[in-house]
């Protein structure tokens, strides 16, 4: 197939990833053209250059808008808006067999569902307000979407999900994620260094257990870094950097648990499951899908519950490195993502010809844009 996969653009699709929607768009990608499929990649234009890029962006918003000062303003929804009408022109000139969306625009979906692009829509987040409109207004046969486990379909769709609506667990190449037999009796810690992700549990749980732990990743609030977590560095409690996958893989194989603290409702949780296949069990936090991503591979506390924490990290430590490799061998694979995507694409394009009523979406009236002025990147 043809294909145009539809990234997100405040971050480069580029190792080291900033969090799991780049790392899931760069190994959609990697993985469909692997398979053969012909594949462009819309994202920011200082993503990898290995693939073939139309940049919806010249580069990543977020050096030029950073989300902490821009976030909800209007010089910042402006231009993110011209740069996916632009987009928009290109994908419906672009003749392809099937578009999978990532971006979390809510201009992909309205294009589908009233010019009739066969498309699978990605949803990584809990709903908010704009794009959770622009979904339930552009579900179609032939415009589908996907969220990654079955609480985040409750949560975007509370009253039952509609027949365009699936799961599909993300998967990792299992390559890149080596097992590994036996641990330090370290902990680690992996993710964006930002309050929602917890990383300050983590530490005051290692601390009081007497655990060495390293935490990797970007650091993306200064100053809950300044005020949280620098202080508590050296002894037994480092930052390790923000690591590719291979080196990170590397360190998260030393360890003996993952520390997994989200404060929010995670829909997902990609970085457990790359520690999982190093053979990490898991203690976390019970937010969101994490239960239901770790299942046997972790023991859970809740987020106000300190000392059910610590003993969710003791019983994590006493699960065989066998079951969270195993888990996600069985659940969270690339190709098993690969082939669940597969099928909703065919999926998309059958639903071509159902009989449906036209909508028009005024903000996304493609047709007066002209399209002759794309030019493909």
């Amino acid at each position: 197939m043809r294909i145009a996969v539809v990234s997100h653009v405040r971050h480069p699709i580029a190792q080291p990833f900033m969090g799991g929607m780049e790392a899931h768009s760069w190994g959609l990608v990697q993985g469909l053209m692997a398979r053969g499929h012909d594949v462009t990649l819309f994202a920011a234009g200082d993503s990898d250059p290995a693939f073939r890029i139309h940049p919806v962006l010249p580069e990543h918003y977020d050096r030029r808008y950073p989300w902490s000062e821009y976030v909800e303003t209007r010089v910042l929804h402006d231009y993110l808006d011209a740069s996916f009408e632009d987009a928009a022109r290109a994908l419906l000139a672009g003749g392809f067999d099937v578009v999978h969306n990532n971006s979390l625009h809510r201009y992909p979906p309205r294009l589908a569902r009233q010019h009739r692009v066969p498309m699978v829509s990605s949803l990584h987040i809990p709903p908010f307000d704009a794009i959770h409109r622009a979904v339930r207004e552009s579900t179609a046969p032939w415009s589908l979407f996907t969220v990654t486990s079955a609480r985040q379909l409750e949560s975007w769709w509370p009253e039952g999900p509609p027949a365009a609506a699936h799961v599909a667990h993300n998967g990792i190449d299992l390559a890149q994620w080596p097992f590994v037999a036996a641990g330090d009796g370290s902990a680690v810690w992996a993710g964006r260094i930002a309050r929602t992700k917890g990383p300050h549990l983590a530490v005051q749980a290692a601390l009081r257990l007497g655990m060495p732990l390293t935490l990797f990743g970007v650091i993306e609030d200064a100053e809950y870094w300044e005020a949280e977590i620098r202080p508590h560095l050296g002894g037994r409690i480092r930052h390790g950097g923000h690591l590719a996958p291979r080196e990170l893989a590397a360190e998260m194989g030393r360890a003996s648990v993952l520390l997994f603290t989200p404060l929010w409702d995670e829909p997902f949780g990609l970085a457990a499951v790359e520690a999982m296949a190093c053979g990490l069990p898991v203690a976390a936090l019970d937010m969101g899908a994490v239960r239901e991503i770790a299942g046997e591979a972790g023991r859970y506390a809740a987020p106000d519950d300190p000392a059910g924490f610590d003993a969710a990290i003791r019983a994590a430590l006493a699960i065989p490195r066998s079951v969270p490799r195993a888990r996600v061998e069985a659940m969270f694979t690339r190709d098993r993502m690969i082939d669940r995507y597969e099928g909703l694409y065919r999926g998309a394009r059958a639903g071509l010809d159902a009989p449906d009523d036209p909508v028009v979406f005024p903000e996304i009236e493609l047709p007066a844009l002209r399209p002759e002025r794309v030019v493909l990147g």
